[in-house]
């Protein structure tokens, strides 16, 4: 457990250089100090800290000199990005900061547990730990606003694409696997009336049971239909103002600890909330989550319109792209009912980046083929009716301009990026202090490092 925590925290704790020490512009290269770039220092500790993170998630690619002559490039980078945001007076709002470092805290207090065990690992406060974290994500906001400078004027032309795909050697060509993009249209089940009644009404006991006794928590591991809390017991860690579905926070802010809100509505369910403890903008609550019931006639209805749907677009009397429009409930009927792939922002997917179930009944279909209406559950954990459409399926090619444009084109805009940080890196290095301990002057670093 403490080496799986130790991979988490160490990036931020270690690598980002919480513990940093400043050195003077001399000429003295300080012990443990290997490079000062302006007024910042990269230390021996730094190296190898990311070292073995490089260990632990099995990057290491050649000898260990080499690897540590490219984290150490790396830094020099990013400590040269720095010091041009000193230059620049680059300012970073403090609510940007504390947004992005509640961010971290909840993810770390999600990896290990509870805040309690955070404090406990790290043998100090949660305000010690943010305390610490503020430099290190000013920095590291600093260091991204000033990277981002460089490249956000970076366009290619189409010409531009061309000429870089002619150039690659065919053993440079990318082998493009087999793609697919797929629509669906969606028919969500109405909830009725009585359904709602019966998850408040379920609740309501829940909450009669605790007045006389039982235990918030027992009941939330055997009742809440909330899967990442319900095994804590409802727990949902410390959160402030904004992170949660307004109803929610309007109810949980409210209470004192150890009292019990009244049934609470939100878009996920209704909810029972119960206070833990306020550390001082944040709040800890448990909760159970009920979700009302579709019933089997509406959840029927919605399959035998979606069946009609389909049967109306393999008949050709509608196609569909006007289907999506009129008959979709889901919100991407605005944009053509197209799956996007996060990674790569497209509509394009690779079989193994489509959710298995999607990809199953994709698979058995051809191209411009409709399926017929399969049951989805939702993110929000209710279920609703599709059908799919397979608008394209590439076979596995070599890359070609015709059919991949959008992934030459990205590959274009990278290399014309990374042309224009290293012509940035060379002239700013000219201008600024740079100083390499002799251990590492034999490194063979990309750029000319002064």
């Amino acid at each position: 457990m403490k080496n799986i925590l130790s991979s988490i925290f160490m990036v931020l704790f270690l690598v980002a250089g919480v513990f940093q020490l400043k050195a003077q512009e001399t000429d003295t290269i300080i012990d443990g100090v290997v490079a000062v770039v302006g007024g910042n220092v990269i230390l021996k500790s730094d190296i190898e800290s990311q070292y073995l993170q490089f260990r632990l998630q099995g990057n290491i690619k050649g000898s260990p000199s080499t690897v540590k002559c490219q984290i150490l490039e790396n830094m020099l980078f990013q400590k040269l990005l720095l010091h041009q945001a000193e230059l620049d007076s680059v300012k970073i709002t403090d609510t940007q900061i504390e947004n992005e470092i509640d961010n971290k805290m909840r993810y770390f207090i999600s990896q290990i547990g509870s805040p309690e065990k955070l404090e406990e690992y790290y043998q100090k406060s949660l305000v010690e730990i943010k305390n610490e974290l503020r430099d290190v994500q000013k920095e590291q906001d600093m260091i991204e606003m000033t990277r981002q400078k460089i490249t956000k004027d970076v366009t290619v032309t189409p010409s531009e694409v061309k000429a870089f795909f002619r150039k690659l050697p065919k053993d440079s060509i990318p082998e493009i696997n087999s793609e697919l993009e797929i629509g669906f249209i969606s028919k969500q089940p109405v909830i009725g009336d009585a359904e709602k009644d019966e998850a408040k009404n379920r609740l309501q006991s829940f909450r009669d049971r605790i007045k006389k006794g039982d235990d918030f928590s027992t009941l939330a591991i055997l009742y809440s239909e909330d899967p990442g809390s319900a095994k804590q017991g409802g727990e949902l860690g410390l959160f402030k103002r904004g992170e949660m579905k307004p109803e929610f926070e309007a109810a949980a802010f409210k209470l004192k600890p150890g009292e019990i809100s009244d049934v609470v509505e939100t878009d996920f369910g209704y909810h029972l909330i119960q206070m833990i403890e306020r550390r001082g903008e944040y709040i800890n609550v448990r909760h159970i989550l009920i979700k009302p019931k579709v019933s089997l006639v509406s959840l029927n209805r919605a399959k035998t319109e979606l069946d009609s749907v389909a049967n109306l677009i393999e008949k050709r009397k509608i196609s569909f792209d006007d289907a999506v429009v009129k008959f979709s409930d889901d919100p991407t009927r605005n944009s053509g009912g197209m799956l996007i792939n996060e990674s790569t922002s497209t509509s394009r997917f690779e079989a193994s980046q489509l959710d298995p179930k999607i990809f199953f009944v994709i698979d058995k279909l051809k191209e411009h083929e409709i399926s017929s209406p399969v049951l989805y559950k939702t993110e929000k954990g209710t279920d609703e009716y599709r059908i799919y459409y397979l608008k394209t399926r590439t076979a596995p090619h070599k890359a070609t301009l015709e059919q991949d444009y959008a992934k030459i084109q990205e590959m274009t805009l990278k290399e014309k990026q990374n042309d224009e940080i290293n012509d940035w890196i060379q002239k700013k290095s000219a201008k600024s202090y740079i100083r390499i301990a002799d251990q590492y002057k034999n490194c063979d670093f990309r750029n000319k490092w002064k």
